[in-house]
């Protein structure tokens, strides 16, 4: 069946587009996908034989050798490209960056992982021309498709996800998680100026971007098990997403990772208040010894979670976290002090404590995030690059 339906797009197809002329971009973010290069663009040169088409590897710096294997395969073809990235992550960017690299007037996303059914392709690149659709998306949960041996938990996340979605489209799509879809290159031009690129979810983010009603269709698919290599999908990933949702809702007016750093002094208080407890009332402490103890503990937990997801991408590691911890204790230290200083006058100037106490959280906040972002975490950057 799939054969037929293969075979009929083809033809279409050759009918419809003058040989040569680059039709299909197939964009693959990659990290760590060494094991699957190969087998990705047999897969590929399979399908879509008959199709004039360029798959474009966007890997991030891979250490197990990813780009290079990539790299070997293009060295003899020119339908094949690596675009490596050194010092960024990320694989809506990633995908995003793959979609700028190239002249087709269609592009394709899908994994590095084999586990998306890329012989439905063809179907949806016709569809997309015969119907002009924007986009076209390969489907886990509309008629016919099929999550596969997909764990429960990940359905369930999916499935919370999908929940989240809906607050910020505009448009009625039984899979916006896919990270699987093809799309109109003018769609793409339309709406890439106001996505976030944050995160693993960029169909939501291009849905989402969307000024107009999106002209759409869904294909089903079944989901495939991963031959090799190791799932991306960890706690990262959700914080990300949340972080693209709010992103959407506040219609950008809220960065995503200052939405993250918040999110992170958010639990900070948690600690200093867990900390601050069991030092004074359980050990009996004094109290301005527990709150100095609980400050540096808050502090230093605020400093190991941002490293940990905020700054996930420009990550410090062996003496550099050492040396980053000192700075962003001095850069905190100063944002306390602007903290008392700015609730302070707010209070004796008639405002009420609970208003005077958030103002100042605020513009401390607000000072924190920008003072560690061009200290504590810039100076990997600029090192990685």
């Amino acid at each position: 069946m799939i054969e037929t339906v293969h075979s009929q797009s083809l033809r279409a197809l050759s009918d419809a587009v003058e040989t040569g002329v680059l039709e299909l971009a197939v964009i693959i973010p990659t990290y760590n996908e060494q094991a699957n290069v190969q087998g990705i663009v047999d897969r590929l040169d399979r399908v879509l034989a008959g199709i004039s088409h360029e798959i474009i590897f966007v890997d991030d710096d891979s250490p197990d050798g990813t780009s290079e294997t990539v790299r070997k395969i293009a060295q003899s073809r020119r339908d094949v490209r690596i675009l490596r990235r050194v010092g960024r992550r990320g694989l809506s960017s990633a995908c995003l960056e793959g979609m700028l690299s190239t002249a087709a007037p269609y592009v394709a996303v899908m994994d590095g992982d084999l586990q998306h059914d890329e012989s439905i392709l063809p179907k949806m690149l016709l569809q997309a021309r015969q119907e002009q659709l924007d986009i076209v998306i390969a489907s886990r949960h509309t008629e016919g498709a099929s999550m596969g041996d997909f764990a429960a938990e990940r359905v369930r996340l999916s499935n919370l996800g999908l929940k989240l979605s809906r607050l910020v489209l505009h448009t009625t799509v039984s899979d916006p998680m896919s990270g699987f879809f093809l799309a109109d290159r003018r769609f793409i031009d339309e709406a890439i100026y106001r996505t976030s690129g944050v995160g693993f979810k960029l169909l939501v983010d291009l849905l989402a971007s969307s000024r107009r009603p999106v002209k759409l269709a869904e294909v089903p698919y079944t989901f495939r098990s991963r031959e090799a290599g190791q799932s991306k999908l960890d706690l990262m990933v959700s914080f990300e997403y949340l972080s693209l949702v709010l992103d959407k809702l506040t219609g950008g007016l809220l960065p995503p990772r200052f939405a993250m750093f918040t999110l992170v002094g958010s639990a900070g208080v948690g600690v200093y208040l867990a900390s601050l407890g069991l030092l004074y009332s359980y050990w009996h402490a004094s109290f301005q010894t527990s709150q100095v103890a609980a400050t540096l503990l808050a502090m230093t937990a605020n400093f190991l979670l941002n490293n940990l997801f905020t700054y996930r991408d420009a990550r410090l590691r062996g003496i550099r976290l050492l040396t980053g911890l000192v700075t962003f204790y001095a850069a905190c230290a100063v944002g306390s002090a602007i903290n008392l200083s700015v609730s302070g006058a707010l209070l004796r100037h008639g405002l009420p404590w609970i208003l005077s106490g958030l103002v100042g959280l605020a513009i401390s906040s607000v000072w924190n995030y920008g003072v560690t972002s061009v200290t504590t975490w810039r100076a990997k950057r600029r090192h990685r690059l």
